[in-house]
């Protein structure tokens, strides 16, 4: 009788922790991301010069998108991906310079837009998030301002656009 108890209590114990387990992984809820893509700052780390003067960095942002269709492919170049149209690029990035009390939008002469590489559709099927890093050149020669923003967003696929997010003031040693 005693050895039918054990072997109870050990049949009890083991369905307690299948069924716990169950449970537990069927709470854990995978994250549902909306389907207009979110952005988020990150940071922005110059790179030193030989010159002591600024001159690159590294800008990082964090992305959501729900359905996952981020990034364009070197061959999608059809409307509306066609280049010199709207969607060439998928990763805007707008420059300003302190003028006064205040930051002014400056047409460079060079795009800082870039094209998101594109994201398989099996690994972003339920929804995706990463981080995106670009290399910039802010050190505006034809200027003498010595603090910069940058105002982005990013577009998805399906033309969706993300939030737009501002860099907090950067200061450019000339």
């Amino acid at each position: 009788m005693k050895l039918n108890k054990q072997n109870r209590s050990l049949k009890n114990i083991i369905l307690l922790i299948i069924v716990g387990g169950f449970l537990f992984s069927s709470c854990t809820k995978h994250e549902v991301y909306s389907v207009i893509p979110k952005i988020e700052y990150k940071s922005f780390e110059k790179i030193p010069s030989n010159t002591g003067e600024d001159n690159k960095a590294y800008m990082t942002i964090s992305f959501t998108d729900g359905d996952g269709d981020i990034g364009l492919n070197p061959e999608d170049t059809f409307p509306p991906y066609n280049p010199g149209a709207k969607y060439y690029y998928n990763f805007f990035i707008e420059y300003y310079e302190l003028q006064g009390d205040s930051f002014v939008k400056i047409d460079l002469p060079i795009t800082n837009n870039s094209r998101i590489p594109y994201v398989e559709p099996n690994l972003a099927e339920l929804g995706i998030k990463g981080e995106i890093e670009i290399e910039l050149y802010f050190n505006n020669i034809m200027s003498n301002a010595d603090s910069i923003k940058y105002e982005m967003y990013i577009v998805d696929r399906s033309l969706h656009k993300s939030n737009v997010v501002l860099t907090p003031a950067i200061y450019v040693k000339k």
